[in-house]
């Protein structure tokens, strides 16, 4: 059996081709590196439906959190106010950031079953004329929910306020496109629905926004807008590159297109969530949320209620299987997950229902039916 694969939301899976690219050594100040980066954010710009008029792309290096907490240093002003809407980890972590970075924040909790809605987000907006900016997790992968990114956009333009997306997982298959969907920046990672390795993450954002956040940064190396000021003087990443996680995304790029960009790779992990929550549901698991609000990136599942069911045990059977799946991340009940994202196709989701069925079966587990318990909890807080 070769490498097990990776059922995350990243690190994920990469292609062959992907991990080739990294063969080669790259001078990080040479101009063929320089070249690179420079048709690497202009593809990034396209995705998002901007040929470079109106927005830019600054990579960043280091891993998303360190992406996020660039984005959220460099364009809110330290006499700031941010509502930060929360159903999971991510939007946590963003709240735990803005309190480091001493910026004034008040919260939307909406727990791990439920989206933020676009009438109560008015309402807030509303009732506190200082709220300046607007804080999202487009897929909040700690449930695994699907925000509605165009909704909230939406209200947050009507009431004259600037929104900040965290599409760290999304962007790249779900829709996110700048002529329909109004915000001031939004920030991704290369080790997500691109396919590439980790390493650097990437802020999509208006000239506008950017040339406004001069002087915002607590922070020499994750200031966004020097960053992106070094771009344009030199064409360099101000500090040492991740010159092979680049040449590794650059090929994860080509890949991108050759599948027809986002609605192509939208499609095929769709297909996969579809057959794998099938097949499991099949078995009797259930999962954390309902249709509406499952992602196409990852699924979580309550742990069945079976005194032989361990998690651990389950997650050992199904390595030695080839499949790394994911613990759950939530507070309330026990669960675990399941990524749909990376190299991977509807036939391997298959075979990880088969893998699920045999784990179960030589843990003596009949049935992966949740607790009671779970099932009443879930429908007291998504009601």
């Amino acid at each position: 059996m070769g490498e097990p694969y990776l059922l995350t939301p990243g690190p994920l899976t990469t292609s062959l081709k992907v991990k080739q690219a990294m063969l080669k050594d790259w001078g990080s100040w040479d101009g063929d590196f320089r070249a690179m980066t420079a048709a690497m954010c202009q593809k990034l710009l396209a995705i998002a439906g901007d040929g470079g008029a109106e927005f830019d792309c600054v990579p960043m290096q280091g891993s998303g959190t360190f992406a996020v907490e660039a984005m959220l240093g460099s364009f809110l002003a330290k006499d700031s106010k941010t509502l930060v809407l929360v159903n999971g980890a991510y939007g946590k972590r963003i709240v735990e950031s803005l309190r480091y970075l001493g910026r004034d924040h008040l919260v939307i909790d909406k727990g791990d079953y439920m989206p933020p809605r676009g009438d109560e987000v008015a309402v807030a907006l509303e009732s506190d004329p200082a709220i300046t900016h607007v804080v999202l997790v487009h897929c909040e992968t700690s449930s695994g929910i699907l925000n509605p990114v165009q909704e909230i956009s939406e209200v947050v333009a009507a009431a004259g306020r600037k929104l900040l997306i965290d599409s760290m997982s999304a962007f790249g298959a779900l829709p996110l496109d700048t002529r329909e969907t109004r915000f001031e920046a939004m920030v991704s990672s290369a080790n997500k629905c691109i396919e590439g390795v980790p390493g650097f993450g990437f802020i999509i954002a208006r000239k506008s926004a950017l040339e406004a956040a001069e002087g915002n940064s607590h922070s020499l190396s994750l200031d966004v807008y020097q960053q992106w000021l070094n771009f344009k003087k030199t064409g360099q990443w101000r500090y040492t590159p991740p010159t092979h996680t680049v040449a590794a995304f650059t090929e994860a790029l080509n890949l991108h297109e050759q599948e027809g960009g986002a609605p192509g790779r939208l499609a095929r992990y769709e297909r996969n969530r579809n057959v794998m929550v099938a097949g499991m549901r099949d078995l009797g698991f259930e999962t954390l949320l309902k249709d509406r609000w499952l992602s196409p990136i990852i699924v979580t599942f309550f742990n069945p209620a079976h005194p032989n069911f361990s998690f651990p045990k389950f997650y050992d059977l199904m390595k030695s299987r080839g499949f790394i799946i994911y613990p759950g991340k939530l507070t309330v009940v026990d669960s675990f997950r399941i990524g749909c994202i990376g190299r991977l196709d509807e036939h391997v989701m298959r075979q990880v229902v088969v893998a699920a069925r045999e784990s179960l079966a030589e843990m003596n587990v009949d049935s992966a039916c949740p607790p009671e318990s779970a099932l009443k909890e879930r429908a007291r807080l998504a009601a």
